[in-house]
């Protein structure tokens, strides 16, 4: 598994198990095939009590993760490389949220089929 960061020249920021297309004959990829992609939505922490504020807890951000086109059933997404701006490692806790946001969602389905 290639767990990959991905900001779109669109501004969105995708969560995504990304592995690059080659097409025959060819050296460079020309496509990326991204995997249960997920959006990244970064919140801005609202502090309870003024300790929280002062020691900074938690950088002041919470993280959700919300499928990248929510009306769709596909779990894979090609997206030509022109649409990328950049691709990036994760830090491990956004990794392992998505993860086991993924792992989640799989049990869910199982349940659903028993």
């Amino acid at each position: 598994m290639s767990i990959k960061l991905t900001l779109l020249k669109t501004g969105e920021q995708l969560i995504s198990d990304m592995k690059e297309l080659v097409a025959e004959g060819k050296d460079e990829p020309h496509a990326y095939l991204l995997e249960n992609p997920h959006t990244v939505n970064i919140i801005e922490k609202q502090f309870v009590t003024e300790e929280e504020i002062k020691t900074g807890a938690d950088y002041g951000i919470n993280v959700s993760l919300l499928p990248w086109i929510i009306l769709s059933e596909d779990k894979d997404m090609i997206i030509p490389i022109d649409s990328v701006l950049t691709v990036v490692e994760p830090l491990e806790s956004v990794t392992q949220l998505y993860l086991d946001k993924l792992e989640a969602i799989e049990h869910m389905e199982d349940e659903e089929d028993d």
